[in-house]
């Protein structure tokens, strides 16, 4: 398999750390991959994916697998299933809705991003940042009060939570998390201690 991929992307850090928990990272050719707004990569577009988003995992017969929680999730099946994302029942349904949460705060954090560092700035739209930084701080206090997460099974939501957190350091170093969220600044350290967090944290910005 190879997974097309960039070292500063929270979406593919989570797929990297789930391969490396499923005892399945020797298995992964890691491909990186450039997709930066505004600048064309046909290439990619036409052969990975038309969306032009990371990461991408290629089978071995050439089939594309996208997004990455979906990535994980045949990691996980790959594995025996069950390991990661519950396979059925309350649990899975509880696993999926927190991890889409996190999702669309990655998603909003990224968007900020780009606002800041692609958009011309006399076109910077300084409500809609407000707005999309506002979901996923919302969402860290959501998590903060959140004791089945913080301290339950390892599982997608953790991994989730812990790119998020890590995403926030990386690009918003002075926002002050661990302040306003001691329960996340505590969840983080503890996971720092794992290997797979630990060892797929990002390059210095």
């Amino acid at each position: 398999m190879k997974l097309s991929f960039s070292p500063a992307s929270p979406f593919a850090r989570k797929v990297r750390i789930a391969a490396i928990e499923l005892g399945l990272i020797d298995q992964i050719e890691f491909i990186p991959a450039a997709t930066v707004p505004g600048q064309p990569n046909d290439d990619y577009m036409r052969q990975v994916n038309p969306l032009k988003k990371l990461p991408a995992l290629i089978l071995d017969n050439g089939e594309v697998i996208i997004d990455s929680y979906v990535i994980a999730e045949y990691l996980d099946d790959l594995a025996g299933g069950g390991k990661l994302i519950p396979s059925s029942g309350p649990e899975r349904w509880r696993v999926r809705s927190d991890h889409s949460l996190l999702q669309g705060m990655l998603d909003s954090m990224l968007l900020c991003r780009y606002e800041k560092l692609v958009r011309p700035q006399p076109l910077f739209w300084q409500a809609w940042y407000d707005d999309h930084w506002n979901r996923a701080w919302t969402g860290f206090a959501k998590f903060n009060a959140n004791d089945k997460v913080l301290n339950g099974r390892f599982d997608m939501v953790q991994i989730a939570l812990a790119c998020a957190l890590g995403y926030a350091d990386f690009r918003f170093a002075d926002c002050g998390w661990r302040e306003a969220y001691p329960n996340l600044a505590a969840f983080n350290e503890r996971m720092m201690q794992r290997e797979s967090i630990a060892i797929s944290v990002p390059p210095a910005a």
